[in-house]
């Protein structure tokens, strides 16, 4: 098969690394790439949102599937667009993209059928949002409605705080048009984890569990960001809980959707938090997690290529997916002022010297190669992954390859997996 992957960051770079493993897949392409993709597939400047570019290089080059990686080209509706053209695509339509693209939406479909999320109210007028922090109290969680490239989440501790949070994103535009809704919901306890599904429309198939760091400091403190590191499988979701999950929150989703004629089929993200009552959704994703699905496919044993094409035939329900027993461990390393302003640029050494290293791969994110030296591009840069029979020894290995890389402007949390090394 031909293939091409859309997107330019450590996410794409994992489902590069992994496709151009299958049998398969007899020509890889990715659009736009980057400097670690070029390495696995064949990178062709078109942009992530070029629709039009997009279609057309995928008609033109009599592509047999195309896996879709950042979420902003699902929600416009690139894959319908695709398929119109006769062209298979990994993803769902925008009508179900509306998961991920609008979280009122999202918040909306729980209650209607009943899914476990956190008590909430949508607000298009600040002043209403304000009055009802005011009336409601602290702590509260105030999201952007649209898509803010996973920022666009504040937890706010005091009123003050999440009132500052309305501002920013309802009068000051912090996140463009994405804050002219916003979300106030409830702060839930517990313990945050991620789960994936892959869909085909009917059958979700349960992917392994996965655990994401969005702060960006240790400890979990600090601003979120696009995601510091990641690890799986995640111990909060043993088994118990993962057959709780799919009865409770993904198998009802699917069956929502498909009810309100919105079919959905692609990767199933559920952001959870797992509280004492059980699982509750906090958001649902529309595409691979990143840096999670770094994670994942260093723990796949089956191909990864048939996975998807079987989600957008509708033939899940026969496939048997198998994951290797080790664990994956994955550190961000960030431009130093991520998620704020950031410099781009700077020159990064020595990543071969890690990845020599026993059990690690090194996934690119925001980087270009000029005149024979490897630039940081982007605020989440490089994610340097690992794995080992344990999580203890897959941190161990991940951060002496962050180590052996030489890059004065950058930056990263050192305690990733710390929930599930401290059980």
């Amino acid at each position: 098969m031909k293939v091409l992957v859309v997107g330019s960051g450590g996410r794409e770079h994992a489902l590069c690394w992994a496709l151009a493993a299958s049998p398969l897949c007899r020509r890889l392409f990715c659009a736009p790439g980057n400097a670690g993709i070029a390495e696995e597939a064949e990178c062709v400047p078109v942009r992530a949102d070029d629709l039009d570019g997009l279609v057309g290089f995928a008609a033109g080059n009599a592509i047999d599937l195309v896996v879709v990686g950042p979420e902003a080209p699902l929600v416009a509706g690139l894959v319908d667009r695709l398929e119109a053209k006769g062209i298979r695509a990994f993803g769902p339509s925008a009508r179900a993209a509306a998961l991920e693209g609008s979280k009122g939406f999202m918040k909306d479909l729980c209650a209607r059928h009943g899914i476990p999320t956190a008590a909430y109210r949508r607000f298009r007028d600040a002043a209403a949002a304000k009055a009802h922090v005011r009336a409601r109290g602290a702590p509260v969680v105030v999201k952007a409605d649209g898509l803010a490239a996973g920022k666009g989440v504040v937890v706010a501790e005091s009123e003050a705080e999440a009132v500052a949070a309305i501002e920013a994103m309802m009068r000051d535009r912090a996140f463009g048009e994405a804050g002219a809704e916003v979300v106030i919901e409830d702060r839930l306890e517990g313990e945050e984890a991620s789960f994936l599904a892959l869909v085909d429309g009917r059958t979700a198939l349960p992917l392994a569990s996965a655990q994401d760091h969005k702060a960006i400091g240790d400890g979990d403190t600090g601003p979120n960001t696009g995601g510091m590191g990641a690890y799986s499988p995640a111990p909060v979701v043993d088994e118990a809980m993962a057959a709780r999950v799919m009865d409770t929150i993904i198998r009802p989703t699917v069956a929502a959707m498909a009810a309100e004629g919105r079919p959905y089929k692609g990767v199933l993200y559920a952001g959870l938090m797992i509280t004492p009552d059980g699982p509750k959704v906090l958001e649902f994703n529309v595409r691979f997690g990143d840096p999670e699905c770094q994670v994942l496919v260093l723990r796949m044993m089956s191909d990864l290529l048939p996975a998807l094409i079987a989600a957008c035939d509708g033939a899940l329900a026969h496939l048997d997916f198998r994951w290797r027993p080790e664990a994956a461990l994955l550190v961000v390393m960030a431009a130093r002022g991520y998620p704020g302003a950031y410099r781009t640029g700077t020159e990064i050494r020595g990543p071969e010297r890690a990845r020599a290293l026993p059990g690690v791969t090194l996934f690119h994110a925001g980087t270009r190669a000029e005149g024979g030296r490897l630039l940081a591009q982007g605020g989440r840069v490089l994610g340097v992954g690992a794995t080992a029979p344990t999580i203890a020894e897959a941190k161990e290995r991940a951060y002496a390859a962050v180590r052996a890389i030489d890059w004065p402007d950058g930056y990263w949390r050192t305690d990733i997996g710390w929930r599930a090394i401290g059980r």
